[in-house]
């Protein structure tokens, strides 16, 4: 319609549009889905010291591992979870979710083998017991995740068993104590709070009264629900240990994790804090893990990680 409204160029005009926000659209989630893929492979040591030890005692370095989620054919994260025993720490302490498959076990126990030379322990986390699912990611800002159905269950014995074999300690619902570098370490952990199995053994007899400032108390958790922090930070944790965030696994940079997939503060999804509980404070290292769900293999701005403790002496 000449000098008028040309009602289907108009349309053809903003069809133009659409297809180019959409082609735009796509492109920018092909980048980002593709910038995700390979950062879930640059794996990182983060490295902390945390001076709690008693006088005349440490170093004493700790390798923090958690959320390993293997899955046959990850080469490279099985080549740098073998390097990881040239650190040669002092202890290995392993926080859980340690598959994502099925066939998962085998070369899993292969990759951690040469860290098995030094003192470890271990707790299990849903991922040891049951394969993940498929899940909307919409779902996980509504609250911790859930299974609608019976999930798929992994050979959670055979791990704990190869664990055991490499002289690693099971701590699930369990204490013992180890003698790291000269110094008693008090170990007391749970099973996955996420699935509600946590179960308190207390800390291992001999560690009351006037001799406790000889020795160190460590709590070794999956999941860092509030609950269980504060209930070892009441009970004289000097230290805990968690997994199971991610670090958020996607991440908005300059801002942080939008999901912990617990109860913790997003704020508090990765890193070393400060965790108080009713006039008691307590460390708590929560490791940004080294893995993904299979169904979600990417990170944003948060790289996978193993975490490198390093105690010494209180000044």
């Amino acid at each position: 319609m000449a000098g008028g409204f040309d009602l289907a160029s108009r349309v053809r005009s903003i069809g133009r549009g659409f297809a180019v926000t959409a082609a735009a659209g796509a492109t920018v989630g092909a980048a980002v889905t593709g910038y995700g893929l390979w950062e879930k492979n640059q794996f990182v040591l983060r490295e902390e010291t945390l001076p709690i030890l008693p006088a005349g005692f440490g170093p004493i370095r700790v390798l923090h591992l958690s959320d390993i989620h293997f899955v046959p054919g990850q080469h490279r994260k099985a080549e740098w979870l073998a390097s990881l025993a040239e650190l040669r720490p002092d202890l290995v302490v392993n926080t859980g979710d340690n598959l994502s498959h099925a066939k998962s076990v085998q070369p899993l126990l292969d990759s951690l083998h040469p860290l098995m030379e030094f003192p470890g322990v271990f707790v299990p986390g849903s991922n040891d017991y049951f394969a993940p699912m498929l899940k909307n990611p919409v779902s996980y800002f509504r609250g911790p995740s859930s299974h609608t159905k019976e999930p798929a269950r992994l050979d959670w014995p055979r791990l704990r068993a190869g664990f055991g074999m490499g002289g690693w300690v099971d701590l699930t619902n369990r204490c013992q104590s180890l003698v790291i570098k000269g110094l008693r370490v008090d170990f007391s952990g749970v099973d996955d709070p996420h699935l509600g199995l946590e179960r308190y053994a207390g800390w291992p007899r001999g560690t009351k009264g006037q001799d406790s400032r000889a020795h160190l108390r460590v709590a070794v958790i999956h999941a860092p629900y509030q609950r269980v922090l504060d209930r070892f930070t009441e009970d004289g944790a000097d230290l805990l240990l968690a997994g199971h965030t991610h670090g958020g696994q996607i991440c908005v940079p300059g801002y942080g994790a939008l999901v912990a997939n617990c109860d913790l503060p997003t704020w508090r999804a990765k890193g070393l804090h400060d965790w108080e509980s009713n006039g008691r404070t307590t460390p708590v290292n929560v490791s940004g893990g080294i893995g993904t769900s299979r169904f979600a293999p990417v990170r944003i701005a948060c790289r996978p990680e193993a975490v490198m403790l390093t105690l010494t002496a209180r000044s």
